[in-house]
């Protein structure tokens, strides 16, 4: 950041007071300009013992196929941030069952999390930013061709789950900046 939002002035870093790292601070107004993880918001949308994934229509990673999701709106729920990601770009109607994966992305900045979710109907339609929208087994994911790591995982997470019969809510972090990828708890929902 090089000019404050509030009043256009220039910002520098520097720890506030009661702080504990750098911050951009306006140095003719005082604002502080804190910058926070982004919050993705999707789900795994599972009809028939098969899941819905979107070929991505927009960068980043156009072209490869995802899980709906997308960025938290104010005003919303992860919830309703799921749902509404979901219909928006995959036209599908979900009802949220829980919480599967949640990942700390560090590297980028992110929370990213998936709900299961299940559709009554086979509705679906590629919105805006999906190329297609298409329902898969197991055995048809286009595994080479998935966008992120989160969604390698949390479909690989799904299928295991499925064949123990138990899905377990999972917490990881992703770092590629230290090349560490751990998962931090694995419970039972």
């Amino acid at each position: 950041m090089k000019y404050c939002s509030h009043c256009g002035a220039r910002v520098r870093q520097e720890i506030p007071n009661g702080d504990n790292r750098p911050r951009d601070v306006c140095g003719e107004c005082g604002m502080i300009h804190y910058q926070n993880p982004r919050v993705v918001a999707g789900c795994l949308p599972v009809y028939d013992n098969k899941v819905l994934l979107c070929r991505r229509a927009i960068e980043p990673r156009k072209g490869l196929w995802t899980l709906p999701g997308g960025f938290l709106e104010l005003g919303e729920t992860i919830e309703q941030g799921a749902i509404r990601e979901t219909f928006e770009e995959a036209g599908a109607e979900v009802t949220v069952t829980q919480l599967y994966t949640l990942f700390n992305v560090l590297h980028v900045g992110q929370l990213s999390l998936f709900f299961l979710a299940e559709m009554d109907v086979p509705v679906f339609s590629a919105g805006v930013e999906s190329l297609e929208v298409q329902l898969f087994g197991e055995q048809d994911i286009p595994w080479d061709e998935l966008a992120f790591t989160t969604i390698r995982l949390t479909l690989e997470y799904y299928f295991s789950d499925r064949r123990r019969g138990e899905f377990v809510q999972r917490i990881q972090d992703i770092n590629y900046n230290t090349a560490k990828t751990q998962t931090l708890k694995a419970g039972s929902a």
